[in-house]
């Protein structure tokens, strides 16, 4: 096909937006101006281009409105378990656990992934910060090897693959126009490789600074600075895993983590206001049974669809129907803790929930909305849907781009996946974990047949490179800020703590990506 000022437009966009992320900018701007002008080009009509700025916006969140609301289920749950204080509850059991240095990183790694996976590393933090991290501290573990493994584990592996809740493999597929399915398994496999050679060289690292057991050790943790800089302040993009927090927060939480892990609960809070009703004391039978019927619910539906898919005992859970059991069940788990709570006031608290949970969903994944728009406006199914032109055989911008230099693509599913990865790097750069999934996801949808590799398998990769870099592992200007916060270490130090362990994570995954898939 003939390539047309459209798609010199279009190429223009993205080149322009990827400069905009190494920036460390916000890429909104240019993706809707990208939009218009891309619009325009293709109609030839102003009036089309300028409408297409809207109807951009208004496809991606049709498309996208079932991430949105399971965002708003799951979050809505996080607050009626948070006012009973079940929350805190489902990780006490943990402490027990640290007899030494080598005792607290396994516990420190498996609670943070544990909570991170079924409800985003955003409570993991706080959560882990106030009950466990001291008593880590004084089992012996070092506070910057404890902050690198909470980041590894939580805004890592767990945030990298959200296989529970499914957003990240949802945008990536969408983009990508595979299955959600099939990118969610990929993202799990690929970010427990990531994650285990992380942990693991994080671990021979560090294992000869691992002390015993001593309460000097915590002693001497509550006495250090903070180490964040004065005045330091980011505003993040719109992932679940990174929101924007300045100095006094972080160093609220860090003092008040350092408290007894029973008193200091609300710590660094990144998710959203969730106290839709008044404080009460606290229901100890009832906190105690939803701190365990909660998680072990949640496993059985991972169990469900593992079951499903390896066995024809049950039938295979596919696409939407994932995310669609996971919020029915979550809702039906928050009324039942509402109700349980306020009785007869759960009819009002648990629609203040709902609410509270959808305003965070917006704004936590809203800025997503714009940046979806232009890159489905290259998509062949969705550009007669924006530009309101039909044509019998509609263009698909970045798939026609792609064909021109198809020569010049290499035929190597190992070297396109490392550039699928270092693209996903580079998006991730700008804060946000989940706004460059668009752009890997239609990479690797347009560059997988024409290097004869699995697009599911690329958009995965990708996947991987944007939110272990920008969901809050390698770059300061991400949630890792609020690790950093909470462990009383400099974020900087952070970084360079976690960069060599993450970056042969990444490569060896993305080394096996092609292998095993």
């Amino acid at each position: 096909m003939e390539l047309t000022a459209a798609h010199w437009t279009y190429l223009a966009g993205v080149v322009v937006i990827i400069g905009v992320m190494i920036a460390r900018r916000n890429i909104v701007v240019p993706a809707v101006l990208a939009t218009f002008l891309t619009a325009w080009a293709y109609s030839g009509d102003l009036v089309k281009g300028l409408a297409s700025i809207f109807t951009a916006s208004l496809t991606a969140a049709g498309e996208l409105f079932s991430i949105f609301l399971i965002i708003a289920i799951i979050t809505a749950l996080l607050g009626g378990l948070r006012a009973m204080g079940a929350e805190q509850r489902m990780v006490r059991p943990f402490r027990g656990l640290m007899r030494g240095g080598r005792a607290a990183f396994l516990t420190i790694a498996a609670a943070t992934y544990f909570i991170s996976l079924f409800f985003w590393p955003t409570p993991a933090v706080p959560l882990i910060g106030a009950i466990l991290l001291p008593a880590a501290i004084r089992a012996g573990l070092p506070a910057m090897t404890a902050g690198a493994v909470m980041a590894i584990a939580g805004q890592g592996m767990a945030l990298s693959s959200d296989y529970v809740i499914q957003v990240a493999p949802g945008l990536s597929a969408k983009a990508a126009g595979v299955g959600t399915g099939a990118v969610a398994d990929r993202a799990m496999v690929l970010s427990l490789i990531t994650g285990a050679v992380a942990l693991t060289y994080l671990y021979l690292r560090g294992r000869r600074s691992f002390g015993v057991a001593s309460a000097e050790h915590e002693l001497r943790w509550l006495a250090q600075k903070n180490g964040l800089d004065e005045g330091a302040e980011v505003q993040l993009g719109g992932s679940p895993g990174a929101r924007g927090i300045g100095k006094g927060a972080a160093a609220a939480a860090a003092t008040r983590a350092a408290t007894d892990g029973d008193t200091a609960t609300q710590v660094l809070e990144p998710a959203p206001e969730v106290s839709a009703a008044p404080p009460k004391p606290e229901p100890v039978r009832r906190s105690r049974l939803f701190a365990v019927l909660v998680p072990v619910t949640f496993a059985a539906i991972v169990g469900y669809m593992l079951l499903g898919k390896f066995t024809n005992v049950v039938g295979e859970v596919q696409g939407d129907e994932a995310a669609g059991l996971v919020g029915g069940v979550a809702m039906l788990l928050l009324f039942a803790a509402v109700f349980s709570i306020d009785g007869s006031h759960g009819l009002t608290t648990a629609a203040s929930h709902v609410v509270d949970g959808l305003v965070f969903a917006f704004k936590a994944m809203g800025v997503v909305v714009p940046i979806a728009g232009f890159f489905f406006l290259g998509n062949a199914e969705f550009i007669s849907q924006i530009t309101g032109v039909h044509e019998a055989k509609p263009p698909a911008l970045l798939f026609d781009l792609v064909a021109s230099v198809d020569q010049h693509i290499p035929d190597n599913g190992f070297m396109l996946s490392f550039a699928i990865l270092v693209i996903g790097m580079i998006t991730g750069l700008e804060g946000s974990g989940f706004a460059g999934l668009p752009l890997t996801g239609s990479l690797a949808g347009a560059l997988g047949p024409a290097a004869h590799t699995d697009p599911a398998t690329l958009a995965a990769v990708g996947q991987m490179g944007s939110v272990w870099t920008g969901g809050g592992t390698l770059i300061a200007w991400s949630s890792l800020l609020a690790v950093a916060g909470v462990a009383r270490v400099p974020v900087q130090e952070l970084v360079r703590h976690c960069f060599l362990p993450v970056v042969a994570g990444l490569a060896a995954a993305t080394a096996l990506a092609t292998v095993l898939f």
